[in-house]
Parts: C-alpha cells; structure tokens; sequence
C-alpha cells in the first residue's frame, strides 16, 4: 500500500523535526511520508513535482506566498482527493472562516495540539480513501459503459441491416425490421434467410430479461433457430430441435418467445410455428386488421416437447404480416397506461397500402406520441413482410 503523502507549508523551522519526531513510527513504517516546504512558493514547486500529495498541512501567514493564495493555486488544480489542513494562530477566525468557504477540509490552531492534528489527518484519510474508491468505481463504471457499447454495436451488428435483403424478390416482396433496445443492449432479436429458390425463414423472438443475460441468451437462440432452421423441412420441426437444444443450454430458467414462418415466394402461403410468442398481425390490403389465432405452443428453452404445432395463412398481393415483441404492444405512457393491440390494429388500418418500412416508421411515432416521454421499459422489435 502506497504511504500517504503530506505536505507541510510553514515557516516556522521547528515545525519540520516536531512532525517527524511526532510521526515517527508511522514514517519508519512507510504509512506516512513527509513534504516540507517554508512558504506557498516552495509548496507548489514541490506539489509540481509530486502530484500525488494527498494533504497538505498549510499555514496561513507566511512571507512570499500565504497560506490563503496557495490555497486558491491549489484549488486550480482540480484534485477531488487533495485535503488541505490550515494552520493559524489563535484569534485568526476571520482568515480560517475564508479558507473554509474556499475549500479547506478542516483547520488546527498553534500552537499545535499533535494529537487532535493525527486525529485530524485520519480523518482526511479516510475521505481521500472513500474519493479514491469513487474514482475507481466510476472508471469501472465507464469501462463496462464502454464495453456495453462495443456490445450494442456487435449486436447490431449482429441482426441483418441490409434492405432489401434478397434483391431477386424485391419484385414480389418487401421486408423490414427494426429493434430498439430498452438498454444498452438487448434480449430481443429478428432474422431472415433464405432455404431454397422459392422459400424464405422469417424469425422474431423474445428472450426473458434485459441486460447482458438476455443478449448472450439471444445470440444463442438466434444462432441455434437459424442452423436448424437450414436443416429441418417445417417451422414444427426447427422449433423443436431448437427447443431441445435451447433447454439443454438455458440457465436460471432462461426462455424465449419464438415466431417462426416459412414464406413461399411463388403462392405467398405462409407456413408457421408460434413458441408462447405475440399473434402477429394480418394487415390485409382492404386495410382491415386480424390477430393471428393465439398458440397452444409453449415458448423455447422451458422443458423438452416433442413436437411444435403449426398453421399457415395465406398472403394476397398487397397483404402484410407485421410481427412484433411485446414491448410494443406493453409500451406505456406517464400513466402507466399500456399502447395495446386496440391501438395497434387501429394505426396498422391508417397504414394500408404503406410500404414495410414506412408501416414500422408509423407503428414507432404512434408508440412516441402515445408514450410521450415515458421512459422506455421493454426493447421494441418489429419485423413486417409484405407481399407486392
């Protein structure tokens, strides 16, 4: 443990052996190390070359520079740990109170009582200590916020960002997704991908919890939904593969709330299997809204199932399919009021004929209008396919 550094500025000459023969000991025992100086302008050359002096010891009458002017040169400096300790003579309140309001952490009066002056040292010690803990709780802080943004970007990064993402379909189809994270980072995620000429894997899930859990849980997930989603023929079947592998990954009771589809580019049928997710909408192109029908599927990760049930639906020129996680849906506003699906369906019908992006650009205003200020408390996600 580094010795704590005191400067004393006196110019008193006894001062310097009564402090050493006083604080002996804890000289000998490397806890205190000593500074000298016999006026303000040799208290400041020697703090230019030891920064790190943690109090100062400062009288207050001295010739060349006094006690109070050094004080203020100190001040300039900005050290939250520094503590400066004035030394005055009996009778000198007028010059003790300034230094207060200027910032002095306490003050001993000559001639000097070295007991109450150790006690009073101690007592600085302990502030400074508590400023260093601070200092390197709020380094750590913004370390992890550092990290927590790389991470944000990583995982931005990670969920595809390119429009339109399959170009060859850009005729017939229209696709896009937004996912705006409560936190730094988040547990929601979406996906697309291609698995034959005439079929394309839609994903949107929600993983339990917020924070760094929920987003290495949504790495996982989303990882393990787009293998088994390349290698198994239906939607049943790549949840339940994903379920039994999610369940043997999944700790503290993590799960995730999956809707997976299969779109056919050629007929537009959409085939799907809901794990506990929210019934995406139907916006159909007369601009009437239906909720898909609600799901007897559990979501992923829970316990093993050997099978996922499925459905499809069949999507018209001009149909929409607008999935979402529940924090759209659960959004609230300074009254703890929720948007709900009421709202939902009523501003997806002032949408029809929108193309996707402009659905979700929409949906998000209507969210920011009805929330109006209220902080964010769940990540919003949104993924919307249209057939041209």
């Amino acid at each position: 443990m580094s010795p704590i550094k005191i400067l004393s500025v006196d110019d008193e000459a006894p001062m310097e052996s009564m402090m050493k023969q006083f604080f002996r000991r804890k000289i000998r025992s490397g806890e205190y190390e000593f500074y000298f100086a016999r006026n303000g302008v040799e208290g400041l050359d020697i703090l230019k070359g030891t920064p790190d002096i943690d109090i100062i010891l400062l009288d207050i009458n001295m010739p060349e520079m006094d006690g109070l002017t050094m004080l203020a040169k100190v001040n300039e400096m900005q050290n939250p740990a520094l503590r400066v300790i004035m030394v005055s003579a009996y009778g000198d309140l007028a010059n003790i109170r300034q230094a207060m309001n200027s910032g002095a952490f306490d003050f001993v009066m000559k001639p000097i009582n070295l007991a109450d002056l150790s006690m009073t040292i101690e007592k600085a010690i302990e502030q400074i200590n508590y400023v260093h803990e601070s200092q390197k709780e709020h380094s750590q802080l913004e370390s992890l916020k550092k990290d927590l943004t790389m991470a944000r970007d990583i995982q931005q990064y990670f969920l595809p960002q390119m429009f339109p993402p399959f170009p060859e379909d850009s005729d017939r189809l229209d696709i896009y997704a937004s996912m705006e994270a409560a936190k730094d980072i988040g547990g929601d995620f979406y996906d697309f991908f291609r698995i034959d000429d005439d079929h394309i894997a839609f994903v949107i899930g929600d993983v339990c919890g917020k924070g760094i859990p929920a987003a290495l849980f949504m790495a996982v997930s989303r990882t393990i939904i787009r293998s088994k989603g390349a290698q198994c023929g239906t939607p049943g079947s790549c949840m339940t593969e994903s379920n039994r592998l999610l369940e043997a990954y999944s700790a503290d009771c993590m799960f995730v709330t999956v809707f997976y589809a299969i779109y056919n580019t050629k007929t537009g049928i959409v085939t799907y299997a809901n794990a506990g997710h929210n019934p995406p909408h139907l916006l159909r192109n007369d601009g009437t809204v239906e909720e898909l029908p609600r799901s007897n599927n559990i979501m992923l990760g829970v316990f093993d199932m050997t099978a996922f049930e499925e459905d499809s639906l069949q999507l018209e020129s001009g149909d929409t399919l607008v999935m979402f996680t529940d924090g759209l849906t659960e959004a609230m506003n300074l009254d703890e009021t929720e948007f709900g699906t009421g709202r939902l369906k009523m501003t997806l019908g002032g949408l029809v004929g929108k193309s996707s992006q402009q659905i979700i650009g929409g949906v998000r205003a209507a969210i920011k209008d009805f929330t109006d200020g209220a902080e964010q408390s769940d990540d919003i996600t949104m993924l919307v396919v249209k057939r041209k």
